[in-house]
């Protein structure tokens, strides 16, 4: 078994656990039915916090060697954070290589390893968006803002207001696409997945690695693959 057959599988079982037990307050699906190294997550602001109503969109993409290498996170949706780049790409520790940079002020323990999975990105994820790092911002003006909004205990309310100007922008173009949002603690904690007005296509993943799929005639088409994954940007991968 090579390491795209390896990530085929992988992936494949996770999505299907993805959709029978999904993370509280997501959403994931596959861009192409028939590739699975892309996905669109969708991320519910959690209530109580300053993203409460919000509909955050994100592509995430793996590498043809997943879970060897991780995958890269850039919101489609506008979030003023001091961990998310201009252009989206998110820089979070746990999607970064595990090598040892003692300048980067991350330990290796933190940064990926094989046992990590979409299931531990997502809660690492809705965590930083809580709890910025800014010791390492990839938004320098979001983490001067919000450690000011920090440092006067909500009197200089810059941070927060665009984050819940964001949220409310967000929130309606959720609506638009018959997203229900929610914006109370129990709601947020039913599966997000049913938390629709419109019911999306069962996507039957015994095409991903019964006996049928011929995972040979990926195999032919890794080479293109790894050069297309090369050939786009290293999205959240970059060191801050």
């Amino acid at each position: 078994s090579t390491p795209y057959n390896s990530a085929v599988r992988a992936l494949a079982l996770e999505y299907k656990s993805l959709q029978e037990e999904p993370v509280e307050g997501f959403r994931v699906k596959l861009l192409n039915e028939e590739n699975l190294f892309e996905w669109e997550v969708a991320i519910f602001g959690p209530p109580d916090t300053l993203y409460q109503g919000g509909y955050f969109k994100a592509h995430m993409k793996f590498p043809p060697d997943y879970p060897y290498s991780p995958p890269s996170i850039r919101f489609l949706t506008k979030v003023w954070h001091p961990n998310v780049y201009e252009n989206g790409d998110l820089c979070i520790s746990i999607l970064h290589p595990p090598v040892d940079d003692p300048q980067s002020g991350e330990l290796p323990c933190e940064r990926w390893n094989p046992t990590q999975n979409v299931r531990t990105i997502l809660l690492s994820v809705i965590s930083l968006l809580n709890e910025p790092n800014t010791f390492s911002p990839a938004n320098v003006d979001a983490s001067v803002m919000y450690r000011r909004w920090r440092e006067s205990h909500g009197t200089d309310n810059e941070y927060p207001n665009i984050i819940r100007k964001q949220a409310l922008a967000a929130k309606a173009e959720a609506e638009k696409e018959g997203i229900i949002v929610p914006t109370t603690l129990e709601d947020y904690c039913i599966k997000p997945n049913l938390k629709t007005t419109s019911q999306e296509p069962q996507l039957d993943m015994t095409d991903f690695y019964d006996d049928d799929y011929d995972l040979e005639t990926e195999d032919d088409d890794q080479q293109s693959d790894e050069s297309d994954y090369a050939d786009g940007d290293d999205s959240g991968n970059g060191e801050t």
